[in-house]
């Protein structure tokens, strides 16, 4: 029988998470994502301009009376705001640039934490932003903007080979035996399942022991959520549900 086919519950898979792609507006909704896993996954990280956050060792911009973390703040930003119910920030590189900001493009910033969406663009040619990142642990997701939708796989390979990584340690601590290769996804064979993630899709990754230790994610198509919330109120129902790929990752 099939090992993948006995995984019916939450706990028997190691990780889920939840992903929803607009490739023409270039963002993605994702649920089960955690603001340390995006930033240690698409690293390096420059300047942050502070949006909405409750972050208080920040500095502080005159010209737009809006918070920043310095590039070299951002791991200390992070280890704070990990738990903040709402966050929203755009990336940028230069400081001098904020000052740069027209009345316009500062109210455009500020809509965007409002609505969770642009006016225009939510790239500025000023700030050089790769990302607009939002979130929200009342409402369970992370909303993304890409300037490089590429990136979104990146993320989510980055993320799941993380884990793998760690619980390989973990395993070889035990053993006492350090395992020569480890499993790993790449970003270019994650992205030929772009199709699932356009539609709303469940991500579950999970550990084979036999025949030979490997690792697989489990995808189902999710198109009729339009709630990421209500996936994970019905997360068991819906890993009842054979999987419609598979993907084994050596």
């Amino acid at each position: 029988m099939d090992v993948a086919k006995k995984l019916k519950s939450a706990e028997d898979f190691m990780y889920h998470i939840y992903i929803h792609m607009n490739d023409v507006d270039k963002f993605v909704i994702f649920s089960g994502l955690k603001l340390t896993q995006f930033v240690a996954s698409v690293q390096p990280l420059h300047h942050l301009l502070l949006l909405k956050h409750s972050y208080e060792d920040g500095a502080f911009n005159m010209h737009t009376h809006l918070g920043y973390v310095p590039d070299e703040e951002v791991a200390h930003f992070v280890k704070k705001s990990a738990e903040s119910k709402e966050l929203c920030w755009v990336d940028f590189m230069d400081e001098r640039k904020l000052n740069q900001l027209t009345p316009m493009e500062q109210a455009e910033l500020l809509y965007i934490s409002h609505k969770k969406e642009p006016v225009t663009s939510p790239f500025f040619n000023k700030l050089q932003n790769r990302f607009v990142y939002y979130s929200s642990d009342i409402e369970k997701m992370t909303k993304i903007y890409f300037r490089h939708l590429n990136d979104s796989e990146l993320l989510v390979a980055n993320v799941f080979n993380s884990l793998i990584q760690e619980k390989e340690r973990s395993i070889s601590f035990w053993r006492r035996k350090v395992k020569s290769t480890i499993p790993s996804l790449t970003p270019e064979f994650l992205r030929a399942y772009r199709s699932f993630a356009k539609e709303g899709a469940l991500l579950s990754l999970y550990r084979i022991e036999k025949p030979k230790s490997t690792y697989g994610i489990e995808i189902r198509n999710l198109s009729d959520y339009s709630f990421p919330d209500e996936v994970w109120d019905d997360l068991n129902t819906i890993l009842k549900n054979e999987h419609d790929e598979l993907i084994h990752i050596i």
